[in-house]
């Protein structure tokens, strides 16, 4: 599939009901999840450092992450997001250089937040990575995320208000959809579809509502973020503890994936 309609794919992923993202880490995990069903694969910043052995919050070598997306989009057959954390820059500019970077390696989508920055600033990086995507022929759809509740930025009334007026800010600079994290309560939730004017983009987290409820309340985005791969660390931990206290054989034949059946995923053609 080539990235213009990678792109379309992925912008139509996001018009109707509730598009599910159990993001990956590298290539090997971006085809189990896309074997389990996944319409679309999107990046961790977390699990993808955590898997090169960094810590999150863009120590990852740019490198590193490009390489990741690249692996990714080679082995899987769906539409690919990437997640840049804060765009890998300090300014608008070489966030649009990075973005361009981006899709070169094949994303037709990216998750860019701007943590404890002025809103303004991710408004200017969102219409720079727009620009420079356009030129490369892709319609970057823009996951924009705002760290509001994440961060407790603000509280109550104010939180809620700010949101929604960076929602609007950042839907004029041309961002696709709107991602908060950390928002749990159906009667936010309820309220946020109706005011932040972007398709809603909601983390995981406890006590968030399961898919169906979040697709009656018009949610249009659900992601994994880290917590697969947080399973997944815990559980090797686990597993990896157990055989050096007794050498047993018998937990690494579970599983419904054989060796020959991960083989044989690997080999796409």
């Amino acid at each position: 599939m080539t990235n213009t309609n990678s792109a379309r794919v992925f912008h139509d992923l996001h018009q109707n009901g509730l598009l599910i993202l159990p993001n990956a880490w590298d290539a090997g995990s971006a085809r189990i999840v896309e074997h389990a069903g996944a319409k679309a694969i999107a990046t961790s910043s977390a699990a993808v450092a955590w898997a090169n052995g960094y810590p999150d919050g863009e120590a990852v070598p740019p490198e590193v992450l490009l390489s990741t997306v690249h692996e990714i989009v080679r082995i899987v057959g769906i539409p690919v997001s990437a997640d840049v954390e804060a765009g890998y820059a300090a300014d608008p500019v070489a966030a649009g250089a990075f973005a361009a970077r981006v899709v070169d390696a094949g994303a037709v989508g990216v998750n860019i937040e701007d943590g404890n920055d002025a809103p303004d600033l991710l408004s200017k990086k969102i219409e720079r990575m727009k620009e420079a995507a356009s030129k490369a022929g892709v319609d970057l759809w823009i996951n924009a995320r705002t760290d509001i509740y994440l961060r407790h930025l603000m509280e109550g009334d104010a939180a809620y208000a700010e949101t929604v007026r960076r929602a609007g800010r950042y839907r004029e600079a041309g961002a696709d959809s709107f991602f908060v994290p950390a928002v749990v309560q159906t009667s936010l939730i309820r309220r946020l579809v109706d005011d932040v004017v972007l398709p809603l983009n909601l983390l995981a987290w406890p006590g968030l509502p399961d898919a169906a409820s979040l697709r009656d309340l018009g949610v249009r985005r659900l992601s994994a973020g880290s917590g697969i791969a947080k399973a997944v660390v815990n559980q090797t931990h686990e597993l990896a503890r157990a055989f050096l206290a007794d050498g047993r054989s018998e937990t690494f034949g579970e599983g419904a994936l054989t060796n020959p059946e991960i083989n044989r995923l690997m080999r796409r053609a």
